[in-house]
């Protein structure tokens, strides 16, 4: 859709690139959210990836089913929400504006 849209309206790029990112951010942080709602009684070993690598590590949250994991982790980790909010933010935009760049 985000493709589609910059094709049909080229001198939109900007616009489009920021809420594009905001929106995907936006669907993160509701990840990171419902991640902090699991009660913390003992944290599973399948987050020691995220728990290793910390708020760095949600630069990948725009990869499938991946990305959604990594932020239900950090939440249930209770990672730094701000630092959270940057790094997805960081690797959503870096994936919309290589998908924008690679247009003919």
């Amino acid at each position: 859709m985000f493709a589609g849209f910059l094709y049909a309206f080229p001198a939109q790029y900007w616009q489009a690139l920021m809420l594009a990112t905001l929106g995907n951010t936006l669907g993160g942080m509701t990840s990171y959210a419902l991640g902090r709602l699991v009660p913390r009684k003992e944290i599973s070993p399948r987050l020691e990836f995220v728990r290793r690598h910390g708020t760095k590590c949600l630069i990948l949250a725009w990869t499938p089913f991946l990305g959604d994991a990594l932020c239900v982790a950090a939440g249930v980790l209770r990672l730094n929400w701000l630092a959270s909010a940057f790094w997805m933010a960081s690797g959503k935009f870096a994936r919309y504006w290589l998908i924008a760049v690679t247009l003919p």
